[in-house]
C-alpha cells in the first residue's frame, strides 16, 4: 500500500534473488524512470549464482547445474494487485535472469510486462493497457507460464527460441484480432480469444471487464480497482494519481475513417487530394486534421502535418502509428518525423513531459 511517483529509476526494485518470498502488493507506482532508461516501474535484477552475462556460459551453467537456479531465490516472489505506469520503460521489468516469480492481478497502464532470461515465472490474470507481453531470450526449459492475461496487441519477442515458449502461452485475451491470428500461426494461444475492449470505465481507471466479455470464457476474473496505494485519509489527500491513458483500439491499416488519437483527429493520407494539399510524394503517412490545445503534442504538431515516423518507427498508416505509440521508449526524447511545408522535419519532445 505504497504510492510512489516522480522518481529517476524504478519505484520498487529487487536486486538479485534475495532469497525470495517477498510480497509486492497494493502499490500505486507511476511517473518512473525519469532520468534513465531500460528499466521499469517495478524492476528486478536476477544476477544470482547461476547467471552470467555471456549467454553461452549461462547456458552451460544452467545445463550442468540446474540446482543453482533456485539457490538464491528459494521461495517465489509475488507481485499482485498493483497498479503500474512507466512511460519510459516497462511497467514490470524482470531483467537479467530474474527467476521464481508469481505475477497476477496487476493493472499495467503503459509499458506492459517484460521477462528476460530466468526460470519459473508465472504471469496470469494481468491487464496490459495499450501494450503487451515482452519475452526476451528465454531458455527452452524456462518453465514460464503466461495465461489469462488481457493484452492490447501482439507480443514483442526478442531473441526467443523457435516454436514453443516456456511451459504454456495460452488462454489469453487479445484486444486485437489480427494479433491473435498471428500468434496462432506461430503455434501459440490455441485457446486464447479475441475480445472488444469492454472495460467498465477506463477514463476513470476502472478496467474491470463488463459482463459478456469473452475474457471470462478463458478464466479471466476481475480484480478490485480501488485498492492501490496509500490507505490513510491523510496520505490519500496528499498523494497524486496516475494519468489514465487514452485507450488505443487498433484499426485496420486501410481504414478511411478519421479517429481521435492523443488529442488529435487523424486519418490515413490516402487520397490524391490530400497528397496534393500536403505536397506529399505518395499516398502514405498519417494526416493531422486537427489538434486540441489540451494535447501534449499541441506545441509541436499542427493541422495538415503528415506523421511519417513515431518513436523512430515508420508510420505509413494509422495502425502503424498506434503500434509505434505502444512501443516501449527507453529514455531520451520522443522523436516524431513529420512532413510540413514541403519538407521533412524531425521533432524532439523532452522525455519528462
Amino acid at each position: 500500500h505504497n504510492t510512489i511517483y516522480n522518481v529517476p529509476r524504478a519505484g520498487i526494485n529487487i536486486g538479485e534473488g534475495t532469497w525470495g518470498g517477498h510480497m509486492i502488493a497494493y502499490n500505486d507506482v507511476f511517473n518512473t524512470v525519469l532520468e534513465t532508461g531500460d528499466h521499469g516501474a517495478f524492476n528486478s535484477w536476477g544476477r544470482d549464482r547461476f547467471w552470467h552475462p555471456n549467454r553461452a556460459t549461462l547456458d552451460s551453467i544452467t545445463a550442468l547445474h540446474p540446482e543453482l537456479i533456485l539457490v538464491d531465490v528459494v521461495k517465489p516472489n509475488t507481485i499482485r494487485n498493483n497498479r503500474f505506469r512507466c512511460d519510459h520503460g516497462w511497467d514490470i521489468d524482470l531483467d537479467d535472469g530474474s527467476s521464481n516469480y508469481h505475477i497476477y492481478n496487476n493493472l499495467c497502464l503503459h509499458g506492459g510486462i517484460k521477462l528476460r532470461e530466468g526460470f519459473h515465472r508465472t504471469v496470469e490474470n494481468n491487464i496490459m493497457v495499450n501494450n503487451s507481453f515482452h519475452p526476451q531470450v528465454w531458455f527452452k526449459n524456462s518453465g514460464d507460464v503466461f495465461t489469462r492475461n488481457i493484452i492490447s496487441t501482439g507480443y514483442y519477442p526478442i531473441g526467443m527460441p523457435e516454436g514453443k515458449w516456456g511451459n504454456e502461452i495460452d488462454f489469453n485475451i487479445f484486444l486485437d484480432s489480427m494479433a491473435l491470428v498471428h500468434s496462432r500461426q506461430q503455434g501459440r494461444d490455441a485457446h486464447s480469444v479475441y475480445s472488444p475492449a469492454l472495460f467498465m470505465d477506463p477514463a476513470k481507471g476502472d478496467y474491470r471487464m463488463k459482463e459478456g466479455s469473452p475474457a471470462f470464457e478463458v478464466g479471466f476474473h476481475n480484480f478490485p480497482m480501488d485498492s492501490f496505494g496509500v490507505v490513510s485519509q491523510n496520505l490519500k489527500s496528499m498523494a497524486l494519481k496516475p494519468i489514465f491513458p487514452e485507450l488505443i483500439v487498433l484499426t485496420t491499416s486501410r481504414t478511411n475513417a478519421a479517429i481521435d488519437f492523443m488529442g488529435m483527429k487523424i486519418k490515413n493520407l490516402n487520397t490524391l487530394g490530400e497528397r496534393s494539399a500536403t505536397g506529399m510524394d505518395s499516398e502514405r503517412g498519417v494526416l493531422v486534421i486537427e489538434i486540441s490545445q489540451k494535447s501534449d503534442l499541441y506545441p509541436y504538431l499542427q493541422a495538415n502535418d503528415v506523421i511519417l515516423a513515431f518513436k523512430r518507427q515508420k508510420t505509413d498508416n494509422i495502425r502503424e502509428l498506434q503500434e509505434a505509440s505502444m512501443a516501449v521508449r527507453y529514455g531520451g526524447n520522443l522523436e516524431i518525423r513529420i512532413f510540413r511545408n514541403q519538407k521533412i522535419e524531425e521533432i524532439r519532445i523532452p522525455v519528462n513531459r
